[in-house]
């Protein structure tokens, strides 16, 4: 079967795989590592597959629409997300115009908005492959009695009919992402050495985060990790492949929640000398085992990006951060400085019962961390998750819409508001933050003596340009 998956075009530099689908305000764009996936287990099957990343490359719908006519694809797989769903159902209705095949959407959105999505597609859509979609996906190629296909949904008889959902597969039975058919110099990011690529040491999360998308719609609560052997295997595909690579970014979000599985990958980079030939940056939760720390910057490890996400425990107990304090956080934060990570914050505003002046304990909290980088976001409010679900039934959640969750120029939208903090001042407290954070004097001294070469004088430049670029268009839109 000729198959094309199209990552589709939503505006200027819309991110559609990250955790939270918007343009970002670092102006980075992510790697499809998990529709690359996929592509290659269609590949290793004997299909013709052909993958059309418009989103990185900011493509317009009718060059999707010129490069699908070539390819006379007889199934499209597109990726859909909460905020660009109609413009994914558009562009499909557009494709089957203009040749005879099947859709197929995937992605948190449609796995928890099945219904509504078959409702507003219009026989746009012929089928959502639900969760984990790499088997479903074969299992349509082959062309399986759709009423056979375990996690598939459809419509029937004018009915939507909701198949049982498929059980996780097993992480180490899949291929390296066919990486052959993007380019890695489409992915900016400020943060990471250039170029880079991702990497999924495994899928799953144990943790009940009330605002996190993906246990709850994709991968389930079980950890899944691949073994050392392949993780290490797959660095020394990607190296080969791309020799310019200067970084992997282990993208897992609970790659450090295994002490073992960690202590086995780093040693494996170790015996294989990788460490001196390629840095790796990785996903931490402040809760790591510190002694772990010290062998992954011998393996190789160069940053940290961590959820530390509020200044204060009634905030981290109010979104179900389990076993995580503040002061942990901070004991954390100090030792990895010490040992010479580079470490970047990832903070929130917004948390039940949140206040001004308890946002600010976030913001005053991530001044006070020995950090390089941050980020602050409100917290995202996504269809499936709890956070959603309680929003929604408290008349915190503002979006009436799918076309809510965007600003007009396609920035994250805050979506809550509550009595006591509204969204205006969420994104007030926002912009208050990297602000206070970013333009100190001894944070822009930290950042310039970070300066070792070239690429990080390049990545510093693309990094603020990303802030005055954010920064003075929402001036502007105010």
């Amino acid at each position: 079967m000729i198959i094309s998956i199209l990552n589709p075009s939503f505006g200027e530099n819309f991110v559609r795989v990250a955790r939270w689908a918007a343009k970002s305000r670092g102006r980075v764009q992510r790697h499809p590592e998990y529709l690359l996936t996929v592509a290659q287990l269609l590949l290793d099957k004997g299909h013709i597959v052909n993958f059309i990343e418009a989103a990185a490359r900011n493509f317009t719908s009718e060059q999707s629409y010129a490069l699908i006519l070539e390819q006379k694809p007889q199934l499209i797989v597109i990726h859909a997300t909460t905020p660009s769903i109609y413009s994914d159902i558009e562009q499909a209705l557009e494709i089957k115009k203009r040749i005879n095949c099947k859709v197929v959407f995937v992605g948190q959105h449609v796995s928890a908005e099945p219904d509504n999505t078959f409702a507003i597609a219009k026989g746009a859509v012929d089928y959502i492959a639900r969760r984990e979609y790499d088997e479903t996906l074969i299992d349509i190629a082959a062309g399986k009695d759709p009423k056979n296909i375990l996690g598939l949904s459809h419509v029937q008889d004018g009915r939507v009919i909701h198949n049982a959902d498929r059980p996780c597969l097993d992480v180490n039975m899949l291929p390296f992402p066919a990486w052959q058919l993007i380019k890695p110099e489409w992915y900016p990011d400020a943060g990471k050495k250039f170029p880079f690529l991702t990497l999924m040491t495994g899928r799953g999360c144990n943790n009940a985060c009330t605002f996190c998308r993906d246990p709850e719609l994709m991968y389930g609560r079980v950890i899944r990790t691949r073994t050392a052997m392949q993780v290490v295997d797959e660095m020394e595909y990607d190296l080969k492949l791309f020799p310019q690579l200067r970084e992997i970014m282990f993208e897992t979000d609970t790659f450090t929640a295994d002490p073992v599985h960690v202590k086995a990958v780093c040693d494996e980079i170790i015996k294989r000398g990788l460490n001196k030939k390629i840095s790796w940056s990785c996903n931490v939760r402040v809760n790591v085992k510190l002694e772990l720390l010290p062998l992954m910057k011998q393996a190789g490890c160069r940053m940290l990006m961590v959820g530390f996400e509020f200044g204060y425990n009634e905030a981290l107990q109010a979104v179900k951060k389990g076993g995580v304090t503040i002061e942990m956080a901070r004991q954390f934060a100090e030792y990895a400085h010490k040992l010479g990570f580079t470490v970047h914050g990832c903070f929130m505003i917004g948390a039940p019962g949140e206040t001004k002046e308890t946002a600010q304990k976030t913001i005053d909290f991530a001044k006070s961390l020995p950090l390089d980088t941050i980020q602050i976001t409100g917290i995202a409010v996504y269809p499936g998750t709890f956070m959603y679900q309680w929003a929604k039934q408290n008349g915190y959640l503002l979006g009436k819409d799918w076309t809510d969750w965007l600003t007009p120029e396609g920035e994250q939208k805050t979506m809550l508001s509550y009595p006591q903090l509204s969204n205006i001042d969420i994104d007030m407290l926002i912009d208050k933050g990297l602000k206070e954070f970013y333009l100190r004097p001894k944070q822009i001294w930290r950042m310039l003596i970070s300066i070792r070469s070239m690429g990080d004088l390049l990545r510093k430049l693309y990094g603020f340009k990303a802030f005055l670029d954010y920064f003075l268009k929402n001036k502007l839109n105010k």
